[in-house]
């Protein structure tokens, strides 16, 4: 099994606490209401929504029906929230599993989100490069819907 590794840093106009409250902590509701072409619903599964807890996304997209995924740090204060996919039709068989590290910070006149993703590869698959980048776009497509849904409201 060998882990990739990608970095992304996206810039928003919205303050670090308002963005993780919104793309973190009310995800559960925001996600499916400013992208319902890609997510139907997402549900609490397993635990309180803390740490350990197991959420459900349903997908709308055809090709992708479901994934699970498990929280692994949700740090209110420091807005930093770690997770990993662990089931799903996600992975793809190519993934063990997918790990999202997600940090808001301060920067300038707003906040920069800071995520890595580490994709533990299932034995000596090669992955496409291009959809790892499709994958990097529909994230920062869902940060920027979410950024205006919270600049709206």
């Amino acid at each position: 099994m060998g882990i990739v590794v990608k970095d992304i840093e996206i810039t928003s106009t919205v303050s670090p606490a308002k963005m993780f409250q919104a793309f973190v902590l009310e995800s559960d509701h925001i996600f499916p209401k400013v992208h319902p072409h890609a997510f139907k619903c997402i549900e609490l599964v397993e635990g309180d929504g803390g740490v350990g807890s197991i959420k459900k996304i349903t997908f709308a997209e055809e090709h992708i029906k479901h994934a699970k995924h498990r929280i692994d740090l949700l740090d209110k204060e420091k807005f930093v929230y770690h997770y990993t996919w662990i089931e799903g039709d996600a992975l793809m068989k190519v993934f063990e599993k997918i790990s999202y590290e997600i940090k808001f910070e301060a920067h300038h006149h707003g906040s920069v989100c800071k995520v890595t993703t580490k994709f533990f590869v299932i034995g000596d698959v090669n992955l496409d490069e291009g959809k790892l980048e499709a994958g990097k776009e529909k994230f920062i497509g869902l940060f920027r819907a979410v950024e205006a849904h919270v600049l709206a409201n």
